[in-house]
């Protein structure tokens, strides 16, 4: 996380501008005790008139893009309130599968000498398999 520049971004139009973008950076997380290689899929949004359209639809035209980066998973984070809403629109389309129950501990973007150079989140994860199938992660 921090300051990491993605490799992929994708940006959606229509008649009235921008409607959406995502963007995607492979990186190795650890998970359990292996270091497993992802994409990592941040800086999402959907423009508020198409909420409810726009995350499925970005997952779908990421997948190919996935693929192509050779990797086995995407992987995001959202807040915990969140959870009904990613659930309704990528679980029912079985894009993604939501993981509780996680600790993730990312670097800050500014060290400071008075802080943990780390901080740890209690986040929901975001998991949309690729190359391999869930009972992988």
């Amino acid at each position: 996380r921090g300051n990491s520049i993605p490799e992929v971004r994708a940006i959606g139009y229509d008649a009235r501008g921008v409607a959406a973008h995502i963007g995607a950076l492979r990186r190795f997380i650890k998970v359990g005790a292996v270091d497993l290689l992802v994409a990592e899929l941040g800086l999402y949004a959907v423009r508020p008139d198409l909420e409810g359209l726009g995350i499925p639809h970005l997952m779908r035209v990421m997948y190919p893009v996935l693929q192509e980066l050779g990797v086995p998973f995407g992987f995001g984070t959202v807040r915990h309130a969140l959870r009904q809403h990613i659930a309704r629109l990528l679980g029912r389309h079985g894009l993604a599968t939501i993981v509780t129950g996680v600790r993730v501990r990312s670097t800050l973007r500014e060290v400071h000498l008075d802080k943990p150079p780390t901080r740890i989140e209690d986040v929901l994860i975001v998991v949309l398999p690729i190359g391999r199938s869930m009972s992988d992660w």
